[in-house]
């Protein structure tokens, strides 16, 4: 009897020691394999942000922008989505794409130096000229509190105020509208970006840009190559520095009567 005793003792302890090192065996593999990390589930999620890391790090860091807060709404906002889905495959290339209507979204790299040029911060409130697929309003949305923003074709302004709150930009605000009078309902600006080369700048814009503000636009005949320009308002004055060349759709509207019919 005490034999038989002393043999179920330790066939249970042997049997507790297996099932101990199958546990500590499973436990090995799960440390090996462990769980997805935070970059593959995200990757998951959006199968564009590798893309989208590739496109901040070799078309604009590299390039020398620097400002991380712009850096960090280039790599936020999904560029894929607000492309036509015939350029999804070209949605995170250097290069400009179009969206219809003889317009263009531009050049990832052009979008965050202009926004860079801006230097804006987080309570600021930025007015864009030309809203187009409504990309360059997503990014500014990223580092202003308000951005006003108007396009003059009315299709284009339906479709990118439809895109920006299906994705959630709720402190975006499109209008429809001829940008060269600016919106000045929401005036003064700490910024003003105009994304369509204007052959002067529009007095209106400069009215509403506030005192320290910046104005941001391709200046020069629309029908050649324009100059990336900055604009600073001081006072009553104003102070300039010019980029770099760059190609941009003309701006339409009032400006065209300007052009043919300048001021005396």
């Amino acid at each position: 009897m005490v034999l038989a005793v002393v043999i179920g003792i330790l066939l249970a302890a042997s049997w507790g020691y297996v099932r101990y090192l199958a546990a500590r065996e499973r436990q090995g593999e799960q440390g090996e394999q462990g769980p997805p990390n935070q970059s593959q589930q995200q990757i998951e999620r959006d199968p564009y942000l590798a893309l989208r890391e590739n496109m901040v790090r070799t078309q604009i860091e590299a390039r020398g922008v620097k400002d991380p807060a712009v850096l960090s709404a280039m790599r936020a906002v999904p560029r894929h989505e607000f492309v036509p889905k015939g350029e999804l495959s070209l949605a995170y290339d250097d290069r400009p794409l179009p969206i219809g209507y003889g317009q263009t979204i531009s050049q990832p790299y052009v979008v965050a130096t202009m926004t860079e040029a801006l230097e804006v911060k987080s309570s600021s409130r930025v007015l864009e000229i030309g809203t187009g697929s409504g990309y360059q309003a997503a990014v500014l949305s990223k580092i202003c509190s308000e951005v006003y923003t108007i396009e003059i074709i009315k299709p284009l302004a339906e479709r990118a105020a439809l895109t920006l709150e299906r994705l959630g930009f709720s402190n975006v605000h499109v209008k429809n509208g001829d940008g060269y009078y600016g919106w000045q309902e929401h005036a003064p600006y700490d910024g003003i970006i105009v994304t369509c080369a204007a052959s002067h700048i529009p007095p209106p814009l400069i009215e509403q840009l506030a005192d320290g503000g910046r104005l941001v636009l391709p200046l020069g005949s629309p029908y050649t190559w324009q100059t990336l320009t900055v604009v600073e308002k001081r006072g009553n004055s104003t102070q300039v520095r010019y980029l770099f060349p760059v190609i941009f759709v003309p701006m339409t509207g009032a400006i065209e009567e300007e052009e043919v019919n300048p001021p005396p």
